[in-house]
This record gives C-alpha cells, sequence and structure tokens, in this order.
C-alpha cells in the first residue's frame, strides 16, 4: 500500500421499510436508537437521544403526510467518524416540506416537528427519491468533539 493514501473512512449503514403506519414509525425509532448504541452512542448520549428524536419526526411526517396506500417508507442510517446522518424517503412527491422555519401557530396541535428537526441537526434538506417517485428528507448530526 503507498504511504500517501490512507483507507477510506469507515462508514456503518443500516437500511429497513417499514410499513407506513405509526406502529411503523414506533420501530423505525427504536431500531435508529438501537442501532446507535451499537455502534458506540449510548442510549442516553446526547449523539443518540438528537438523532432518535429526529427520526421520529421524520417517520412521523412520513406516516402522516407521504403515506400512499399500499406502500412503505424506507429508512437509511449512516455513520462515519464525525457525522450521523437518517434519511426518511416515502413515496408522495406533492407533498414536501418546507425549508423555512415559520413558528405555527401559538395553540396548535402540530407543525413543530420541522423547528425541532432544525434545530437538533447540524444540516437537514429535501431530495427527490432516487429510484422511483418521492422525496428524501434527510437530516446529519456533526458528532466530531463530542
Amino acid at each position: 500500500m503507498n504511504s500517501e493514501t490512507s483507507p477510506a473512512p469507515a462508514v456503518l449503514e443500516f437500511s429497513m421499510r417499514f410499513t407506513s403506519s405509526p406502529r411503523g414509525a414506533r420501530l423505525a425509532r427504536r431500531l435508529v436508537s438501537h442501532r446507535l448504541d451499537s455502534w458506540g452512542h449510548p442510549y442516553a448520549s446526547t449523539a443518540n437521544e438528537s438523532l432518535t428524536l429526529i427520526a421520529a419526526e421524520l417517520t412521523g411526517n412520513a406516516v402522516r403526510h407521504g403515506h400512499v396506500s399500499g406502500r412503505d417508507f424506507h429508512l437509511r442510517l449512516t455513520g462515519t467518524a464525525d457525522t450521523l446522518r437518517v434519511e426518511v424517503s416515502d413515496t408522495r412527491t406533492e407533498r414536501v416540506p418546507p425549508l423555512s422555519s415559520h413558528e405555527p401557530p401559538g395553540d396548535s396541535e402540530s407543525g413543530r416537528g420541522l423547528l425541532l428537526v432544525e434545530r437538533l441537526a447540524s444540516r437537514w434538506a429535501v431530495a427527490p427519491r432516487v429510484g422511483g417517485p418521492g422525496k428524501t428528507v434527510w437530516a446529519e448530526l456533526s458528532i466530531s468533539g463530542q
């Protein structure tokens, strides 16, 4: 091996399809937390708690706003030495979440989840779903220095 080249950074990955239901969203959230723990980010760590909360919001939105009858949502979790990333894909193309941070009315019972994602994540965005109709909402959490 040439001493001037360094090995590529290790990328950990977990990927799974879930039924587009509240139960599927709960299972996805639990598996994200479990996988992060197995990757060395204990349940009570900031990284695990933050990314699990982000995953809960994104999977909940996929079920609530991205549901297409008979279609599942897909979750992908990746990790490197300095970044954790969660991606949630659904097949609903026309319902894209706003990237602006506007507050919902004071007495509204919903509408604050993406504000939470924006505040917890290092960055997040929406992209067209690769390989099919729909979209992927992703969020990254920088863990370097934690």
